[in-house]
């Protein structure tokens, strides 16, 4: 089956349990991610990891462990990401198995829809299939919208539109910096409250300007020595501690997704290219030296980090600039040493 835009969101917070696999693919991966983790939620499933390549070496795998007990009880969530051609025999004979225990969420990104993959998710009546396209205009403001309600957050138009915009209509952007909102006004899907411009002035992702991506980046690349000297000019109260962590999250979350691309088989100058005018072009030598000396393994470590040291900047009534100096010496020598 395919879904619309419009039904989707009621799809994975309200998982039909016919279906056994949800396709998402489209551009927006952000956005499929996103889907993929409500379907997680609404499920109260635990998430199992499983390949293209290995399912790839053995099509039976996919439909043995979709029709497997768990161990520890409760329902699972078979994960693939990035779902490739590779799995297009698995899919087949999962669509064709008996009754099963556990569904799949499969995240493929962009693919023509010529792709046999879309074309069986889309023919079969136990899948659902859905194209993430990056929002725009109103429809990204209820975007935001929808994000916020999730964690607890009344949000006006006009305050979507902003949060929309500084996030570049990024839906894991948009969701990382409403948590971080929810969180310094102490919302919750419990006990909901107004989002307004002036908790964005204080803590939002548009604060994120100025030098502090240069000390990201400079982290990233591995520039030990001129990290060092940024830093020693940081003021000494630490205000800017927390917008430069803000920065390194933003240039984490656009390096990781293209890093995927790249380890499912895209050349480098390829998505590079696909980058468009949403990356200056004085920053995208330096991104494509990023995205060849990090993995996404290592990505994704830094950015667990990086969302712990914010976390115990916020809670600090002075936020510390020696925290967050480890913290970016500490990535610098990882770069280095990659």
């Amino acid at each position: 089956m395919k879904a619309s835009k419009q039904s989707i969101g009621r799809s994975v917070d309200q998982p039909d349990p016919r279906v056994r696999l949800y396709f998402f693919h489209g551009p927006d991966e952000a956005q499929s991610r996103a889907l993929a983790a409500r379907l997680l939620e609404a499920l109260g499933a635990t998430k199992f990891q499983m390949s293209s390549s290995s399912i790839k070496g053995d099509a039976a795998s996919l439909t043995d462990e979709a029709g497997a007990i768990s161990l520890f009880g409760g329902t699972r969530l078979l994960w693939i990401e990035p779902a490739t051609k590779d799995i297009e025999a698995a899919v087949v004979a999962l669509l064709e198995a008996p009754a099963l225990e556990s569904p799949v969420a499969a995240i493929a990104g962009a693919l023509p829809k010529t792709s046999p993959l879309v074309k069986l998710a889309e023919a079969s009546p136990v899948s659902l299939a859905f194209a993430a396209y990056p929002p725009e205009g109103q429809d990204a403001e209820r975007m935001v919208i929808d994000v916020g309600r999730r964690f607890g957050l009344k949000i006006s138009p006009p305050v979507a539109a902003r949060l929309a915009d500084s996030s570049g209509n990024d839906q894991a952007i948009v969701t990382q910096e409403i948590q971080k909102l929810a969180l310094f006004i102490d919302a919750s899907p419990q006990a909901p409250k107004e989002l307004d411009h002036g908790a964005i002035d204080e803590v939002g992702a548009d604060n994120s300007e100025g030098n502090f991506l240069r000390l990201a980046d400079l982290a990233l690349a591995g520039e030990v020595e001129e990290l060092t000297g940024e830093l020693a000019h940081l003021p000494a109260g630490g205000s800017e501690a927390i917008p430069v962590v803000r920065s390194l999250q933003r240039r984490l979350l656009m390096l990781a997704p293209a890093r995927a691309r790249i380890e499912r088989g895209e050349r480098l100058d390829a998505v590079m290219t696909s980058f468009g005018k949403t990356l200056f072009w004085k920053d995208k030598s330096k991104v494509q030296r990023m995205l060849g000396k990090w993995n996404a393994e290592d990505l994704a470590t830094v950015a667990e980090r990086a969302g712990k040291l914010e976390r115990s900047l916020i809670f600090t009534p002075a936020p510390e600039v020696d925290a967050l100096g480890e913290e970016l010496l500490a990535i610098a020598r990882k770069a280095r040493s990659l």
